[in-house]
């Protein structure tokens, strides 16, 4: 029976490795294959990717064994650790950062600002030209003499 509560004692930054490179493998998901083995592609031609799962600090925490982040935010103090979870830590930070940029994540966030921060597009201006519009919603900067 494990002890609940207390963080793993992992013997080597190895071992400690192999299960990260696991929690990352298993984010990946895998491409989703007809029942004659050919990958199956969304309406953008790309393959359809199933049980793909974000990066995340927390579920990395959990994927280790520890019962929160904090946890393992605590366990990264270990010399002998400090710079492999330092490593991981930044992968899932990368994760992250990307998403914000990509399609998918840049309207999300986009999504998230403008219906939870009142006025975060307040100075969104749009120029009708010919049939096209031209949304600028790059905030204004401060002109106070």
């Amino acid at each position: 029976m494990a002890n609940v509560g207390r963080p793993p004692k992992y013997k080597s930054k190895e071992e400690i490795q192999e299960k990260i490179e696991q929690y990352f493998q298993d984010c990946k998901g895998e491409i989703l294959k007809d029942d004659e083995g050919n990958t199956v592609f969304n309406k953008f031609g790309n393959p359809i990717i199933v049980g793909e799962k974000p990066l995340t600090v927390t579920g990395l925490a959990l994927a280790l064994g520890f019962a929160s982040r904090q946890a393992l935010l605590n366990y990264q103090g270990k010399k002998e650790f400090n710079d492999t979870i330092t490593r991981a830590k930044s992968v899932v930070e990368k994760y992250a950062e990307e998403r914000l940029f990509d399609r998918d994540g840049s309207n999300g966030a986009q999504f998230s600002l403008r219906n939870n921060f009142k006025g975060w597009d307040a100075d969104k201006e749009e120029t009708v030209t010919e049939g096209i519009t031209i949304v600028n919603n790059i905030p204004k900067p401060n002109t106070a003499d």
